[in-house]
């Protein structure tokens, strides 16, 4: 009986890798990105994951990076490499369909403390790290998943950032805020206000310009 209980030892081992790896694969039901590092996992060496790469059923996005489905969205690439970071302004309001101006790049919030992000398809705003994920959310593009400001929060962030952006841009996005003010919640966006820098300019411009 002792070795039908280590095999059964085996067994359940084996089980675990498998779930392991088919939860890198599936995420849930959901497309994901995988590492070099999970594939060597799932596949066994380099030599296999370039066999897979040759027939078809694996695909190397960028270095390092790694799908099994060639049209992965420009935005799950961007949010899998910068997995801390949040897409915020002009990103977030175009995603929103608050602003019909499309994103010459992504923005992504970070950490203040956080390393320069030196990719030329990203615009980094750096946080307060107390801040940093007040109002995240997640949201997906074509099964991918990434990390968001609600809509809550993004009226905090359009209030902040109204100096840096063009007359045009604020007035479409703040219009469009006012139709959807039924939507959110009231109470979320004081809140949010009061968590980030500029407390009272902000919560004046909320009762000036859109409550």
């Amino acid at each position: 009986m002792l070795t039908d209980s280590n095999a059964c030892g085996k067994i359940h081992i084996n089980l675990r890798k498998i779930i392991k790896i088919a939860d890198v694969c599936t995420n849930g039901g959901k497309a994901v990105l995988k590492s070099r590092k999970d594939c060597l996992e799932q596949y066994g060496s380099d030599y296999f994951i370039q066999q897979k790469i040759d027939a078809g059923e694996l695909y190397r996005l960028e270095k390092g990076i790694f799908a099994e489905n060639s049209h992965v969205p420009e935005l799950a690439l961007i949010s899998w490499k910068y997995p801390k970071a949040v897409l915020t302004m002009l990103s977030a309001f175009y995603h929103y369909r608050l602003t019909d101006v499309i994103p010459d790049r992504y923005d992504l919030a970070t950490d203040r403390n956080a390393a320069k992000i030196v990719d030329p398809r990203v615009r980094q705003y750096f946080m307060p790290p107390e801040s940093l994920m007040v109002g995240v959310t997640n949201a997906e593009d074509r099964g991918y998943s990434f990390q968001i400001y609600d809509r809550e929060r993004m009226l905090i962030e359009l209030l902040r950032y109204k100096s840096k952006l063009s007359f045009d841009l604020y007035k479409e996005i703040l219009l469009n805020y006012r139709k959807i003010i039924p939507q959110l919640d009231i109470q979320k966006i004081q809140d949010y206000a009061l968590s980030v820098p500029k407390s009272n300019m902000i919560l004046n411009a909320l009762q000036t310009e859109v409550l």
